[in-house]
């Protein structure tokens, strides 16, 4: 009889307690059951090679104007557009404003060409001033015969020399072809009687010196040694080359052109 007593003594306070703990349990369990119900039942997009798919709600009975099932989507399903609506690389409704973008691009870069290679011409011409240099006008009506004169062309002596008969003698008795830079007086002259070069010695830049040397009426470099004749060929000396004849002309019987 005790140990019964005790017994249920023991098991009441345990049926008690089981009893106090149920309702609590049940109770807290309730709202996670129907929030993960809650949670099951809505639509969530699934993720697939990192591409969103699009959410279809069905729409019974055609809730929704234009529909009986299905929500449209341009981007899949039935409704979905070839290239997502994009016109195709090639495509005809687009080649005539490609030509045209195309074309008015290359005329740009044309005329930005033209526009660049007029610019450095105009920028390589030579300035008012030296074109005003660029040529200049002698009178030689005054020049005594046998006689030479020295004028300033493009920053460089000029020699313009009347020639003598004599002159003329001495330089036509030899053989041209036998001279270190072979030419003839002809080819270095317009005028018979009047020849005209650049005072600048072929060997090293000095200037000559007029009726001077070994040769009738010719020119002598005193720096070294060189010698032109009456025709300002080179016959002696280290000089290489005659004496450079400029572009000249005659304006008049007595005027002459130099440039």
């Amino acid at each position: 009889m005790v140990a019964r007593s005790l017994g249920s003594k023991a098991a009441t306070p345990c049926a008690a307690l089981a009893q106090r703990a149920m309702p609590w349990t049940v109770a807290s369990a309730r709202p996670a059951a129907g929030l993960m119900a809650h949670r099951a039942m809505s639509s969530v997009p699934t993720v697939t090679n990192n591409t969103v798919q699009p959410i279809v709600i069905k729409t019974p009975g055609g809730a929704m104007d234009g529909s009986d099932s299905y929500v449209y989507d341009p981007y899949s399903g039935r409704d979905a557009t070839k290239n997502n609506g994009r016109a195709e690389p090639g495509d005809p409704s687009r080649r005539a404003f490609a030509y045209f973008m195309m074309g008015s691009a290359r005329f740009v870069y044309a005329s930005l060409a033209r526009l660049t290679v007029i610019k450095f011409v105009h920028f390589m011409n030579a300035s008012a001033d030296v074109l005003a240099l660029a040529s200049i006008e002698v009178p030689i009506q005054n020049i005594p015969e046998g006689g030479c004169i020295v004028v300033k062309w493009r920053g460089k002596p000029v020699f313009i020399k009347k020639r003598t008969q004599e002159e003329l003698d001495d330089i036509y008795s030899i053989d041209w072809k036998e001279l270190r830079d072979p030419q003839t007086d002809k080819a270095r002259r317009i005028q018979e009687e009047i020849l005209v070069v650049l005072g600048v010695c072929t060997h090293l830049g000095c200037v000559p010196i007029a009726n001077a040397g070994e040769f009738k009426g010719g020119w002598f470099c005193p720096c070294h040694g060189s010698h032109y004749d009456a025709s300002a060929r080179i016959r002696k000396g280290p000089a290489p080359l005659n004496l450079e004849v400029p572009p000249y002309s005659f304006m008049e019987e007595n005027i002459l052109k130099i440039g």
